[in-house]
């Protein structure tokens, strides 16, 4: 018998072990974020990282998934960019906000994570908040995940707590299932009806990433680079994901760090 009911042992070694390699990387990359380094500089330290600890740089594999090719190792969101930010030569400043999102592979498989934080120490209060607020808004989501319970309950949870917010909830861009590919079905609503959608069964993996904005949610990809997704009004967001195992009476967060 599987240890888990629904995924195979050999799959669930290698989500586990790159969970752990993208939660011990965010930990140490935490520490490299500080006015005057540049998003570029990030990126690499990034790669160097992923290759070293023994995971493979995940993006790297985007022209088998889609078109034009992610133009670095990790996404870097820079205050009105939302998600997917491609890097840039952007010199990171005092009280900026900044999400990094990320894949890493190992052993044929991928996992995906996401957090945001502020630069240095003068950030303002609402944007502190509105980081605090997804966190909260993604646990909400997480603590509602076991076999059995519809995904229109995980999203309800995750919105009830950004509206409540007052935060403009991004509806257009949603999380995932993953595991061989780093974007499967189901999607991952942030939003949702409780008793409908997709049921979860043991076994599935799924992405659960909760976007909002201090303004309105409406956002458009640029033009220069494919990928970075902005605010239309200027305003800031924030990104958060863990890579979750469902599990027959509740679930496992692979990319939380574990010692």
């Amino acid at each position: 018998m599987p240890e888990i009911k629904g995924i195979s042992d050999k799959k669930l070694a290698a989500m586990r072990k790159a969970g752990q390699i993208m939660a011990g990387l965010y930990r140490d990359l935490r520490k490299q974020v500080k006015p005057g380094v540049t998003e570029k500089e990030l990126d690499a330290w990034v790669r160097k990282e992923i290759v070293k600890r023994g995971g493979t740089v995940a993006y790297d594999d985007l022209p088998k998934f889609g078109d034009p090719a992610f133009p670095g190792a990790i996404c870097i969101s820079t205050n009105d960019e939302i998600i997917h930010g491609a890097p840039s030569d952007y010199v990171l400043e005092e009280g900026d906000k900044v999400s990094f999102d990320l894949d890493i592979g190992y052993g044929g498989y991928y996992v995906d994570s996401a957090f945001t934080m502020t630069v240095g120490k003068k950030a303002s209060s609402a944007v502190k908040n509105l980081i605090k607020a997804n966190e909260e808004a993604m646990w909400a989501g997480i603590h509602k995940v076991k076999a059995g319970v519809d995904l229109g309950t995980v999203g309800h949870a995750i919105e009830e707590v950004l509206r409540k917010n007052k935060l403009g909830v991004i509806e257009n861009y949603v999380g995932h299932g993953i595991g061989e590919t780093m974007h499967e079905e189901p999607e991952v609503a942030n939003y949702g009806v409780p008793g409908q959608g997709y049921v979860l069964k043991s076994g599935d993996v799924i992405c659960i990433e909760p976007m909002a904005s201090l303004g309105k949610p409406d956002n458009y990809i640029s033009k220069a680079d494919g990928w970075t997704v902005l605010l239309k009004d200027g305003s800031i967001g924030a990104h958060v994901e863990h890579t979750v195992l469902v599990k027959e009476d509740g679930y496992e967060v692979l990319t939380a760090l574990k010692n």
